[in-house]
C-alpha cells in the first residue's frame, strides 16, 4: 500500500511538472513578443511564483509519505521486536534497539523474555547485516522462540527448534533469490547469513543457565564490580554450522537479589569514536552501578547515552541491549547476601570481536 501511494505521489508531481513545462513553452511560442522590462519581470515571478508551489506540494507530498512510511515501521517493530514488559517474574527488565540505518526503526538485531513454567526464558541474538534486509531473519527466529519458549523443558530444545526454524527460513530465502525468480542480488546473500544467539533461562531461585551461539557474553553487575557472567568459549554462530549432538546448557551460577544482567549485541562493544578507538563498556557499566537507587532503566539510558556520545550520534552498526535485574525478596535461596556463594569454573579467558 505505501509503494502504490508513493508511487501515486510521484506520478502527480511528475505530471504537475509536464504541465508547467508545457505551459512555459506554450507561452514562449504563443505569446506575443514583450520587450518591456516591466512585461519580462510580471513573466518572470509568474513561472517563479508557479514552479516554486509544484516544488511545495512535491515536498509535502513526499513529507506526508515519509511519516506514514514511519508509522508503518514504527507498527511491524511492535510486533516483530515487541517491548518487553517492565516487570517479569519479579524481574525488573529494561530493553531498546538502535539502528545503524538512518531513519530505520527496525535492525538486525533481536531480544525477547518470557516467563514459563520452566522459568524466564531470554533470547538475544544478532542477524549479519543490518537495517530492513535483515527483517525475515529477525521475525522467523523470534516468532519460533516464543512458540519453543513454552513448549521445551529443556532449554537445548529450544535451541534446536531455533537452528530448524533458521534453516527452513533460509532454504526459502534461497529459493526466493534463485536466478530463475528474476529477483535482483540481494545485500545480503543466504549463503552468508548467520544469527549469534544467546539463550538464556533463569528459574526462581535465580539460578542461571545458558546456550551462547558465538555471542558475547552478558555482564554481571554486582555491588560495584563489573565482571562476565562467564568467560567460556561460546558455540558456533547458527547457520554455517549444524549443532553439536551431546549438547547441554551451561551452568552459570546465581543471578542474587539486587544483582542485574546486561546483555547486549556487539555493537556496543564495536562502536568507536572519531578516532576510531572501542567503547569500553565495562567502564560504562562501573559509572552505572554507582548511580542509585539502581534500575535497569538506569542501566539501559546510561549505556545507550554513552554509545551516542562515543559515536558522536552516528553508531555504524546496530545495537540492542536488554537488563535484568533481580528485584525479588528471597533471603533464603541459597547464596544469597551473606551467605557462601560458589562461582562457577570457567577456562582462561578469551576474546571475540
Amino acid at each position: 500500500m505505501i509503494r502504490i501511494k508513493a508511487r501515486v505521489t510521484t506520478a502527480r508531481g511528475a505530471v504537475l511538472a509536464t504541465l508547467w513545462g508545457a505551459v512555459a513553452v506554450a507561452y514562449k511560442f504563443g505569446c506575443p513578443q514583450q520587450d518591456g522590462l516591466g512585461a519580462r519581470i510580471v513573466t518572470s515571478a509568474v513561472f517563479f511564483a508557479v514552479g516554486t508551489g509544484l516544488i511545495v506540494y512535491v515536498r509535502r507530498a513526499l513529507l506526508r509519505e515519509l511519516r506514514q512510511a514511519r508509522r508503518v515501521a514504527g507498527a511491524a517493530q511492535s510486533v516483530v521486536l515487541r517491548p518487553v514488559p517492565a516487570r517479569l517474574d519479579g524481574l525488573n527488565l529494561a530493553a531498546a534497539q538502535l539502528s545503524a540505518d538512518r531513519g530505520a526503526t527496525i535492525g538486525g538485531d533481536l531480544y525477547e523474555a518470557v516467563a514459563t513454567e520452566h522459568g524466564v526464558r531470554v533470547v538475544m541474538g544478532d542477524v549479519r547485516g543490518h537495517g530492513l534486509g535483515a527483517l525475515g531473519t529477525v521475525a522467523a527466529v523470534l516468532g519460533s522462540f516464543r512458540e519453543a519458549a513454552h513448549d521445551e523443558p529443556e532449554l537445548v530444545s529450544v535451541l534446536r527448534r531455533l537452528e530448524r526454524t533458521l534453516a527452513r527460513h533460509l532454504r526459502e530465502r534461497s529459493r526466493a533469490e534463485h536466478p530463475s525468480s528474476g529477483a535482483q542480488d540481494p545485500d545480503n546473500p543466504v549463503a552468508e547469513e548467520f544469527v549469534t544467539l544467546l539463550l538464556l533461562e533463569i528459574d526462581g531461585e535465580g539460578g542461571l543457565r545458558a546456550l551462547n551461539c558465538g555471542h558475547p557474553w552478558p555482564y554481571l553487575l554486582r555491588d560495584t564490580r563489573v565482571e562476565p557472567l562467564t568467560r567460556a568459549e561460546p558455540l558456533p554462530p547458527l547457520g554455517p554450522f549444524p549443532l553439536p549432538a551431546e549438547l547441554e546448557a551451561r551452568p552459570c551460577g546465581r543471578l542474587l537479589p539486587g544483582e542485574s544482567l546486561v546483555l547486549f549485541t556487539d555493537g556496543a562493544e564495536d562502536a568507536r569514536d572519531a578516532r576510531g578507538r572501542f567503547l569500553s563498556l565495562p567502564t560504562v557499566l562501573r559509572e552505572a552501578v554507582y548511580d542509585h537507587p539502581l534500575s535497569a532503566q538506569t542501566v539501559l539510558r546510561t549505556v545507550f547515552g554513552a554509545v551516542l556520545h562515543h559515536t558522536g550520534g552516528r553508531p555504524t552498526d546496530d545495537i540492542a541491549v536488554l537488563v535484568l535485574r533481580n528485584d525479588r525478596r528471597n533471603a533464603g535461596i541459597p547464596g544469597a547476601r551473606g551467605t557462601a556463594r560458589q562461582a562457577p569454573t570457567d577456562p582462561q579467558p578469551t576474546t571475540h570481536r
